[in-house]
């Protein structure tokens, strides 16, 4: 809305300058008009410019003779009350603070009126910069969305505005508001009628998610790792969640997640879910392979119960590793001393004997190290 502002400084003696809007903003290319009425006591008005820069002691500089305004200015006025200032294909270097001044005949009669109109002229001038114009995505009435086209400043000749879905123009001569379903997974943005080559970046729930694992290649327990979450998203990603397959959600909700010392427990399959005010996709899942050496390594008797001379018994070591286990080593103790048995994840007595009677216990060894059992006691009876 316009409304009239005077000077914050009025001489006394009848001397004014009121502008009919304190401030304007508008788009790149178009055209603006800047109006003031003014007042003086006495004489004849002898020149009427407008001013953005002003020094102390120095007469500012008439806009219409800086060369950046060539061909763009125009100048309206009576020389009693009212002056118009027009500019052409604005640029956002227009942007500025614009005064009038006037002077008389008279002895002492120059005067320029605050606070001037403050024109906000936006747009992107250059490729590869931020668009002026953007799409907000706010929730509205159960089930819908509204998106809101929107500008670093409040356009002041109510444009009208284009609508665009998946690049095609879904609706004309529109307000800067548009309601679409909460479910739309579409693409849209929207321009400025008239303004041609301007308008906003789409917006569009998140896609092409996916988990990246560093670092890459072999994960040795116990060292660090960090899952990371991507996504193309406009507006950008705002959530994320994080789930081992199989498992529940994990906590956080950041891009990225860390095991600061990772353990065999960790390995698993691991995917991410992006969010925005849009929507939402889950990644595809990615392996995290935990390597260690063997642990839990254990011996069983088969059978169990009481072992009689002659009979068949199996003794079977078992280990969890990361690589599998490559070799098997067996030990016997006798006589306070250790001897290798024999290799391979099974001992096997086909008639055993009381000789045999003694503590076993077996080795198990990847490529990541080497783990023993505990010794177990096999008492051979006589028949």
């Amino acid at each position: 809305a316009s409304f009239q502002l005077l000077s914050p400084f009025p001489r006394e003696d009848g001397w004014s300058v009121t502008y009919t809007t304190q401030s304007i903003c508008t788009l790149k290319g178009s055209t603006v008009e800047l109006t003031c009425s003014y007042t003086y006591p006495s004489g004849t008005v002898t020149s009427t410019f407008w001013f953005t820069k002003m020094e102390t002691s120095v007469e500012p500089e008439d806009l219409g003779q800086n060369p950046e305004y060539a061909g763009r200015l125009e100048y309206h006025g009576d020389k009693k009350n009212g002056h118009n200032l027009t500019i052409r294909d604005l640029r956002e270097s227009d942007s500025a603070t614009y005064k009038f001044r006037f002077i008389t005949d008279q002895t002492g009669g120059r005067y320029y009126g605050d606070p001037g109109v403050t024109l906000s002229v936006t747009g992107t001038e250059k490729i590869n910069e931020p668009s002026c114009l953007q799409v907000k995505v706010t929730p509205a009435a159960e089930g819908q969305k509204t998106l809101t086209c929107s500008t670093n400043c409040i356009l002041t000749d109510n444009p009208t505005y284009i609508w665009y879905r998946n690049g095609q123009n879904v609706q004309d001569n529109s307000s800067h508001m548009y309601s679409i379903s909460s479910e739309d997974a579409d693409s849209y943005y929207c321009a400025v009628k008239g303004h041609n080559g301007l308008s906003s970046p789409a917006v569009y729930k998140a896609k092409n998610t996916s988990v990246s694992v560093s670092p890459s290649g072999e994960i040795v327990e116990g060292s660090s790792v960090t899952l990371t979450c991507s996504s193309d998203a406009n507006p950008p990603v705002d959530k994320y969640t994080w789930y081992k397959k199989n498992g529940a959600s994990l906590t956080g909700s950041e891009k990225t997640y860390n095991f600061t010392t990772i353990s065999s427990e960790d390995r698993g399959e691991y995917y991410c879910g992006a969010e925005n005010k849009y929507g939402r996709l889950n990644s595809s899942s990615v392996s995290v392979d935990v390597q260690y050496d063997p642990k839990n390594t254990s011996v069983s008797v088969s059978p169990s119960g009481e072992i009689v001379e002659g009979s068949s018994v199996t003794l079977t070591c078992s280990s969890d590793a990361n690589p599998p286990v490559q070799s098997y080593t067996w030990w016997y103790n006798k006589n306070g001393g250790d001897y290798q048995s024999m290799t391979g994840p099974q001992h096997v007595f086909n008639q055993i004997q009381s000789s045999d009677s003694g503590e076993y216990y077996c080795e198990a060894q990847n490529e990541m190290g080497t783990d023993r059992s505990r010794t177990i006691n096999m008492d051979v009876k006589c028949e």
